[in-house]
């Protein structure tokens, strides 16, 4: 995920109280990394569960890496948080003896379901082994969960009012759009969507380069909102080694099916190209345009 502020100039327009970004048009952002870090910090302290073991509570975050903002592109909200946590437990044994571990969230963000969250649960390595570790990894996992759930839902709901703008003629519901230039003809419209710098020249023969350089290939068809056509390449792969990637479009009306071949990965690249396209072409058009 990009720093806020490293985002293309010409597609960030600040919030006006005046309604000048009409009918949500422009892609405004609100960045809400500080409210995020201070909310899930209150949350999590407020962690505390119980059981014929002792009780064990969290008593401070020593770790909150990451970011938040909150985007509206043609009165759509889009979310984007990534966070890595550590917080620190103290429990207390019901004959009295205390005991220190820490908490672990390794990945709290967007592309993940509250259920998918890798949170683990550990003894200090000083501590001797204690049934208030099992408390921890049952009940204290679980409510570390909610509340994390809890922070969710309230960036989506409460802090996000205000961020969709009065349109010229009322509300109006943002009309389904085809992905094709997104995807290939503009440089601008892919620095949004993969957050980083892009050179595209979007034209048969056209070469492009994105992902800081990891990404780079040429067009070899082009055929407007039916089928792009080009020679990818990782960074990575063998010298002058590109594979054949075919995106074709069909119009079912209110929405567009993609259907995309792959042809000349490497040996032993075929998962991680499979991932890499899915997380940072697929899912981020998604998150960013909502096709």
């Amino acid at each position: 995920m990009a720093k806020w502020g490293e985002g293309d100039p010409r597609w960030i327009v600040e919030q006006r109280a005046d309604g000048t970004n009409v009918n949500n048009w422009h892609w405004t952002e609100r960045d809400v990394s500080g409210w995020s870090s201070e909310r899930l910090r209150q949350l999590l302290l407020g962690v505390r569960v119980e059981g014929p073991e002792g009780v064990c509570q969290l008593t401070d975050v020593s770790k909150l890496d990451g970011e938040a903002s909150i985007n509206n592109r043609k009165g759509k909200l889009i979310f984007f948080y990534e966070w890595q946590i550590r917080a620190n437990w103290l429990g207390t044994s019901s004959g009295g003896v205390k005991y220190r571990g820490t908490v672990d969230v390794a990945n709290l963000s967007d592309e993940n379901d509250l259920d998918d969250l890798d949170i683990s649960a550990s003894l200090c390595k000083d501590q001797p082994n204690t049934p208030l570790l099992d408390l921890m990894r049952k009940k204290g996992v679980q409510e570390v969960r909610r509340v994390l759930g809890e922070y969710i839902r309230q960036v989506k709901s409460e802090f996000s009012q205000g961020m969709i703008l009065p349109t010229a003629t009322g509300p109006k519901p943002p009309q389904p759009q085809k992905p094709t230039h997104v995807q290939s003809s503009k440089a601008q419209f892919v620095q949004v969507f993969t957050r980083s710098a892009a050179t595209v020249d979007g034209r048969r023969g056209g070469r492009f380069q994105l992902l800081g350089g990891n990404v780079s290939g040429e067009f070899t068809q082009l055929v407007p909102d039916l089928r792009i056509e080009m020679r990818w390449r990782f960074r990575t792969w063998p010298s002058e080694h590109y594979a054949t990637i075919k995106l074709d479009l069909e119009d079912q009306g209110d929405e567009t099916e993609l259907t995309m071949e792959c042809r000349g990965v490497p040996a032993g690249e075929e998962d991680s190209t499979r991932e890499g396209w899915t997380r940072f072409y697929f899912q981020a058009i998604k998150q960013t345009f909502g096709y």
